[in-house]
């Protein structure tokens, strides 16, 4: 009977009415449920990802049959993505600290698979171009709301771990781009190109679009079905005249205040997240190239191999990152997540260097292994630090401002700038394996050092924080 009970009175505090008392008093949903959300969110990460990474096995036959350079692909793999969802982030941020977040996720997931389904069509360079715009547009309404949905399902003391397994939707989607990406590409090549009724012709690579991007309009529909939690937390409340205490909208301009008062902690924390995703998705992006050119491997076997790595030991490092910035925070460092963000530039870094510049394959594969666990520590600590400095209302647009930061220098630049050494300093595409043991070591110590650079301005940040919430909940 008592869990009947609990379970009736978790249920009446999920649909509650705006008007009844503040969310903050109220119990969390059930543990189950909240892990069944993250789980769903999970699937729409991994789609998000597949939809995203897919295009890194497609470099030769683009380059062959769109006539382009590497550097063209790189923005393709990059900017012509990270611009649009970075900066799309915004508004749509703003809009998951007002608005039902259930609804701007779901919007969000049929977006981009539309939009990854209809790369499949495109004809020329510039049409692939925009598309993959539209990608990015659709993916910027994901990570901002699941993050505040997520800090609404369970307690801080288990927000690290909780963001940490949302967050291997990335590892499970790229590996997945790999591994399934190299079975398509065999069908698609098997199949060679076609000619479909309305499209036309379609290049084989390009029915791989398809492949991916369909599935996520039901994905998109399960989203739809789940709860939107109640909003707690650090809240702006006001008292009625009915003596009953609602929570209130905070205005824009406060929004930009507050990071403008936390603004050490604030770009210290996200330029260190920043470059060490910076690392990551260059790598990433261009470790399929590397082992075809160096190496002389197939898209296939080097999707499927790298592909297992990135699943098998990214979900690991994430879920441990995570753990671990919770498991230092409970021994009393309450900066405890960002020592764990800035340490691991450090020890990822001799593994990224070593990686492209040794002659076996299979060692540079296994060196991949270590470099892509410590690496992931940063997407569950990142994340979940940038949570517990912000009031529950500032949360989306934050971390949609968090995205921008992240998604500019990490994404946008990541790609890029290996490929711009390999074409303007090396001038040698066969040379791309002394890109990849140069620029990421070096971004790398760049992050760890903004990194320790953060960790004083955070701790101003938490006591600002706890200011803030006690002259709002007196207003």
């Amino acid at each position: 009977m008592a869990e009947i009970e609990v379970a009736s009175e978790v249920e009446d505090v999920l649909h509650r009415a705006p008007e009844e008392p503040a969310a903050a008093e109220a119990p969390y949903p059930s543990r189950i449920y909240a892990w069944y959300v993250v789980g769903v969110f999970v699937l729409a990460y991994t789609f998000s990802f597949i939809d995203r990474q897919i295009l890194s096995l497609l470099v030769g036959p683009m380059k062959r049959d769109l006539d382009i350079s590497d550097t063209q692909v790189s923005l393709l793999l990059g900017i012509a993505f990270a611009i649009f969802y970075a900066f799309m982030g915004l508004p749509i941020g703003r809009m998951v600290d007002r608005r039902n977040r259930i609804s701007i996720i779901a919007i969000g997931v049929f977006s981009w698979s539309l939009m990854t389904a209809l790369s499949g069509t495109a004809k020329a360079y510039w049409q692939l171009f925009i598309y993959r715009m539209g990608v990015g547009v659709g993916e910027a309404a994901l990570t901002p709301a699941a993050y505040s949905i997520i800090s609404d399902y369970f307690p801080p003391k288990r927000l690290g771990i909780a963001i940490g397994v949302y967050g291997i939707g990335v590892y499970i989607g790229a590996g997945l781009a790999l591994v399934i990406g190299s079975f398509a590409i065999s069908w698609a090549t098997h199949i060679g190109d076609i000619t479909l009724p309305i499209i036309g012709h379609v290049y084989s690579w390009q029915l791989v679009f398809f492949v991916v991007g369909l599935p996520g309009i039901l994905v998109a529909l399960w989203v739809k079905t789940l709860r939107e939690p109640v909003r707690r937390g650090h809240m702006r409340r006001e008292t009625g005249t009915d003596g009953v205490t609602r929570d209130v909208e905070v205005p824009f301009r406060e929004v930009l205040a507050y990071l403008r008062a936390n603004a050490p902690a604030f770009f210290a924390l996200n330029l260190c997240f920043a470059m060490l995703a910076m690392m990551a998705y260059g790598t990433a992006a261009w470790v399929p190239t590397f082992f075809a050119r160096t190496h002389g491997w197939s898209a296939a076997h080097i999707g499927r191999d790298y592909g297992l790595i990135i699943m098998i030991f990214g979900t690991l490092g994430v879920v441990a990152g995570g753990a671990l910035g919770d498991y230092v925070c409970s021994k009393g460092y309450r900066n405890g997540r960002i020592m764990v963000m800035a340490c691991t530039g450090l020890v990822t870094m001799p593994f990224a260097i070593a990686f492209p510049l040794v002659d076996n394959p299979y060692v540079a594969l296994g060196l991949l292994a270590p470099a892509s666990f410590f690496a992931t520590f940063t997407t569950a600590v990142g994340p979940s630090a940038l949570m517990a400095m912000m009031p529950n209302q500032m949360r989306g647009f934050s971390s949609a401002l968090s995205g921008l930061i992240v998604s500019l220098i990490g994404l946008g630049l990541g790609p890029t700038m290996i490929a711009l050494v390999t074409d303007y300093v090396f001038k040698d595409e066969q040379m791309l394996r002394y890109s990849l043991a140069y620029v990421p070591p070096i971004v790398l110590f760049g992050g760890s050092i903004l990194g320790f650079l953060a960790l004083r301005p955070y701790l101003k940040s938490l006591d600002y924080l706890d200011t803030w919430c006690s002259d709002n909940e007196k207003s």
